[in-house]
């Protein structure tokens, strides 16, 4: 969201007695010249968010921002981090004021949603089996694609959507790795940009639309995603494709790993230890097939 983590941050990242800030509680973990929100508000441009650097306020029953500069320009009704609310309960809040800014003309520049997911609850009994929780998250973005494409501003939006924490789920290319998708009319070229991006580049993007100047080195520096994008723009809206997985079905108590999962934290953001999760969740996708474990070259 910033294009930098700075010292403190990079500091607690690595301490293992205690988490790093998630969600924005704490100021000193914040870059100089602050988040890509700062950026569009301090150039005049509005701003919307959904979910990030938000906690649930229970006295009020709201959720709130942590970063205070984020002012009003929230939904107090979208919720941050919880695994309690499911990602097509997020798209439903979404949308409604989605139809409000379509209905008034005023869509912000700029929004920020969380749809946290595909972090899954592991196999813990009575939540729902990992697969549920990621095709209930992929379904939620086909239907915000669809309504976008359905309206007036489907002609000059774009779509960024990033994985969070590539590296606690390595591939069997790289584990700094991480799918990203731009989703919009001048997105399709159908192919697969295999450009070396970086998250970086996501916010440069943005910031190359709105002519804004980049927050930092690292946004200034990063490959613009130009080759992701066409001149022959598809104005052709997009049509949700139906589950093909039982978006409702939850882990029996004989889940693979059930028990480990039901000892794991879920409470906050990657507070579960992540090899521990990275193996439950192969063992609930691939069953006994031996876990792949760490080769060094």
């Amino acid at each position: 969201m910033a294009g930098i983590a700075n010292d403190f941050k990079e500091k607690s990242y690595r301490q293992s007695d205690h988490l790093y800030d998630y969600v924005g509680t704490d100021p000193a973990e914040y870059s100089q010249n602050g988040h890509i929100w700062n950026n569009f508000m301090n150039n005049g441009l509005s701003f919307r968010d959904y979910g990030e650097f938000t906690q649930k306020d229970t006295t009020a029953n709201q959720w709130v921002p942590n970063d205070k500069s984020i002012g009003n320009n929230y939904d107090i009704n979208y919720p941050g981090w919880t695994l309690s609310y499911t990602d097509l309960q997020r798209f439903d809040e979404w949308n409604n004021e989605f139809q409000h800014f379509v209905k008034n003309g005023n869509l912000p520049a700029l929004e920020v949603v969380q749809m946290p997911g595909d972090h899954t609850n592991g196999t813990s009994p009575n939540t729902y089996t990992p697969q549920a929780f990621v095709a209930q998250n992929d379904l939620a973005i086909g239907k915000m694609v669809e309504a976008v494409s359905h309206s007036p501003y489907w002609k000059d939006t774009a779509i960024f959507v990033v994985e969070d924490d590539s590296q606690s789920g390595t591939v069997h290319v790289d584990g700094h790795r991480s799918p990203a998708l731009v989703i919009s009319p001048y997105t399709q070229t159908g192919q697969v940009d295999s450009t070396f991006y970086s998250t970086s580049s996501m916010l440069r993007t943005m910031e190359l639309f709105f002519g804004l100047k980049p927050m930092t080195q690292f946004d200034a520096s990063a490959i613009p995603m130009v080759n992701s994008f066409t001149i022959h723009p598809n104005f052709a809206p997009y049509e949700i494709e139906q589950p093909q997985y039982p978006i409702d079905l939850k882990n029996g108590q004989n889940a693979p790993m059930a028990q480990v999962s039901a000892n794991m934290d879920f409470s906050k953001p990657d507070a579960a230890d992540p090899d521990t999760l990275n193996r439950v969740l192969w063992a609930a996708t691939k069953g006994n097939q031996p876990y792949p474990e760490l080769k060094n070259n």
